[in-house]
């Protein structure tokens, strides 16, 4: 059992979506948090043909059961019966009811046109573990290569359970929603895309390979994003004296499917596919901080974290808020100047509040122009204590 770092509210006080990945834990979470409350789970079939067939049962249900204030209704798949929706809403709004919407796609909620309840529930994530919910467990090198799902990251042969993952993934949420109608090609496209993980995203150079048109290619990116098996990572967009990339990068939300779409193996300190799942990695951390934080800084909101690239192919890897925090990934034993480019020519046009290199040394150092050389497990002490963004801001060369 972990102890995740998602604080959801108490029961009665708030309705909430609550979105996730496939086994990144969201049932777990809230059986503890509410196991003593009224469940409802979709995945059961019995319950899933009551209310999708007659969604009106749950107003009737609950108006039978009497005065339910105070009390937390967990919905549990809920994309599977959007018309559900409908009768929350007027629960909510008729007896006061609070409801926790948990689901691993919200696709058919939102591209069916279903009711998103007005904006009346707040939205919540749950990413895969993180370095602080493991604490002491935590072992970098396994969770490059097993993942971060819970189930999987703790199983004595992962590879066998992602492989699993995959499969289900396509037959659950692709097939059986109907999402595609050419399932092979998707399954080339998860292939390719894998192997572009971490890197800007060009729709014409994947539709060859895929032998799909561009267009293919893009809703194909939709399909991951809206089951939440990836995320895009933003272009920083504030231009100062140079043309900059504009095009995302795709980060897929578990580095473990990663390494089973993209045929890795076991990846070992040391080569290029490490830094790729060690950057992979960070952003996991990034992001799963961002989304769970309830205090800090106004401009680290949300997803507050971008990347920052030149024509040149000089880049820096995530940039955090309004450059509050500059950050690179790299699995190296030993930082070199060569590695501190993109940070350098980042400062040369911006205010940067903090620059700094997320890396394998054993000790932390700071270079002669302020730069941070942190290591990995210093670096994963210093986001969830939130001490990242303590420096002062610094200005840049002119």
């Amino acid at each position: 059992m972990f102890n995740r770092s998602l604080v959801l509210p108490p029961s009665g006080t708030e309705t909430f979506f609550l979105w996730g990945p496939r086994q990144a834990g969201k049932s777990t979470l809230l059986r503890e948090h509410y196991g003593d409350e009224r469940w409802i789970d979709l995945l059961k079939s019995d319950e899933f043909r009551r209310y999708a067939t007659r969604p009106e049962l749950l107003r009737q249900e609950m108006e039978a059961a009497g005065d339910q204030r105070g009390r937390q209704i967990v919905i549990d798949e809920i994309q599977k019966v959007p018309a559900l929706l409908d009768e929350v809403h007027w629960l909510m709004e008729n007896r006061e009811m609070h409801f926790a919407l948990c689901g691993s796609s919200a696709r058919k909620v939102r591209r069916g046109g279903a009711n998103l309840l007005g904006g009346r529930a707040v939205r919540y994530e749950l990413r895969g573990l993180t370095a602080s919910e493991l604490g002491p467990a935590f072992d970098l090198d396994r969770m490059l290569n097993a993942g971060y799902l819970p189930r999987i990251h703790q199983a004595s042969r992962p590879t066998r359970l992602l492989d699993a993952y995959v499969a289900d993934y396509l037959k659950e949420e692709i097939a059986a929603e109907g999402l595609i109608r050419n399932l092979p090609a998707f399954g080339r496209f998860l292939e390719v895309a894998a192997i572009g993980d971490t890197e800007p995203v060009n729709y014409s150079n994947i539709a060859r390979e895929c032998g799909v048109s561009s267009q293919t290619v893009k809703a194909y990116y939709e399909i991951l994003e809206d089951t939440l098996l990836a995320r895009w990572l933003p272009a920083w967009r504030r231009r100062r004296k140079r043309r900059l990339i504009g095009a995302p990068k795709f980060y897929f939300s578990d580095v473990g499917v990663v390494n089973r779409l993209a045929r890795r193996g076991t990846i070992a300190r040391g080569s290029p596919l490490y830094g790729k799942a060690f950057e992979n990695w960070v952003h996991h951390e990034l992001s799963a901080w961002l989304a769970y934080s309830d205090s800090g800084p106004p401009d680290l909101a949300g997803n507050g974290v971008t990347h920052w690239r030149l024509p040149s192919g000089v880049e820096v890897d995530f940039v955090v808020g309004d450059m509050r925090l500059a950050l690179e990934a790299k699995a190296v034993p030993l930082v070199g100047g060569h590695h501190l480019r993109g940070l350098r020519s980042l400062a040369q046009e911006h205010e940067v509040g903090r620059r700094a290199v997320v890396s394998l040394e054993s000790q932390p150092r700071r270079t002669r122009d302020g730069i941070d050389i942190l290591p990995w497990d210093l670096f994963v002490r210093l986001l969830w204590e939130g001490g990242l963004f303590d420096a002062a801001p610094r200005r840049g060369p002119r």
